[in-house]
């Protein structure tokens, strides 16, 4: 994110949980377009998933929240490492903003479609909601600090009270209410818009991740022992929320047919919006995870902190990887017949289910093999672009 040269060398310990994430993040949208029950049912659906599915679904639950959490952080040891103004930041957040809202648009749609068609349905996803989100933290990161620090706990604690609110209430200003709070589709320019990620609460894990970050301001010995409190606490809070089962998620939890499924339902908290227990069940346990790796860091050259310093970069090329490799794969099994359906979104991804073969789509296992060939191939780019940025100031290298 450095435009200019810090005053401080970047700390690899960020890296390093943000590139952890990234990799996990490749497993569910490889699942997405390769295994075959993803066009079929949800793999956290109980009623049809078994143990391994749900567990490869539920552990990729961490990404998202710990991405936008270290944006925050990001955000905020930008502006204090490079000894920049506010108004420097919030240049460079609405800027950066901008840029990913269109970015999603455009190049996360044909890699989400392989196609530029007007039918399709316009995803509003993970580019979106960072997009939506950096531009509204350029007007809040003006608020005192420990002003935004209660801001943020407090949505993060209170935003599932606004669950019974329906976006139909509010007639034709529904879209409106399905950006802020309840996922949902509706039409824009006579266009069909999914919006899965909503502005409520993500937010405010952005905001609490840039109060959060001031606390790499102190010296290593005293920010491990406030962070050891805050992901205690946060990890603790779940497990006696989620038990209460009374408020923080819109999905109660209930024994099963076993003991593992009731295991199961009590872990399967709501993404979409991300319930209270979904962020303490995640947060929670990062937070734990950021105090092992500041206190054993990393080398430079580790897999894991390279993805962790080239976010973005390997995020739109992982899409597209992922997309050829299933193109590849469907025109070995199916020959020419694939080009009846590869440029199509894939139906986990809203596309026309009855274009795809009855049996398109392979075993957990190949899901597995993918992702790891996804993972290795990414690799040496990567590496070569981290160099680039390491070497180099050019104001363009911190929005890719």
């Amino acid at each position: 994110m450095n435009l200019q040269p810090q005053s401080r060398p970047r700390l690899v310990s960020i890296d390093a949980l943000r590139g952890a994430i990234m990799i996990i993040m490749a497993l569910d949208h490889v699942r997405d377009f390769f295994h075959r029950s993803a066009l079929l049912f949800p793999p956290t659906d109980l009623a049809r998933t078994n143990t391994v599915l749900f567990f490869t679904r539920w552990i990729t639950h961490f990404c998202l929240p710990v991405f936008m959490f270290t944006a925050g952080m990001g955000a905020f040891l930008w502006w204090h490492r490079g000894n920049r103004t506010k108004k420097q930041l919030s240049r460079f957040l609405w800027t950066r903003g901008v840029w990913f809202i269109f970015l999603e648009l455009t190049v996360m749609q044909f890699a989400y479609n392989f196609n530029v068609s007007p039918r399709d349905t316009v995803l509003l996803v993970m580019l979106w909601i960072f997009g939506v989100c950096m531009i509204m933290m350029a007007a809040l990161i003006h608020a005192p600090l420990r002003w935004l620090t209660v801001f943020s706990v407090t949505v993060i604690a209170l935003h599932n009270c606004v669950d019974p609110v329906n976006a139909s209430r509010f007639g034709s200003a529904a879209w409106v209410w399905n950006i802020v709070h309840q996922p949902g589709v509706f039409l824009f320019a006579g266009r069909q818009v999914l919006q899965i990620y909503t502005l409520l609460p993500w937010i405010a894990v952005m905001t609490g991740g840039f109060c959060f970050g001031s606390l790499f301001t102190l010296e290593a010995a005293a920010r491990q022992k406030i962070m050891l409190r805050i992901g205690l606490f946060a990890t603790v809070a779940f497990f006696v929320v989620r038990s209460i089962n009374r408020y923080g998620d819109p999905a109660p939890w209930s024994v099963q047919k076993s003991a593992i499924f009731t295991v199961l339902s009590f872990l399967n908290c709501t993404k979409y919006p991300a319930s209270l227990d979904f962020l303490l069940m995640t947060l929670g346990p990062a937070i734990l995870v950021l105090i092992y790796l500041d206190r054993h860091p990393l080398k430079a050259t580790n897999p894991v902190v390279i993805y962790g310093r080239v976010p973005f970069f390997y995020f739109v090329l992982h899409f597209y990887l992922i997309h050829c490799l299933m193109a590849l794969m469907a025109w070995i099994r199916y020959g020419h017949a694939a080009f009846s359906f590869i440029f199509n979104p894939i139906p986990s991804m809203g596309g026309p289910r009855q274009l795809f073969p009855a049996n398109f789509g392979y075993s957990l296992w190949v899901v597995y093999v993918m992702w790891a060939l996804v993972v290795v191939l990414l690799y040496p780019v990567c590496r070569w672009f981290a160099g680039v940025k390491s070497r180099r100031k050019d104001w363009w290298l911190s929005y890719l």
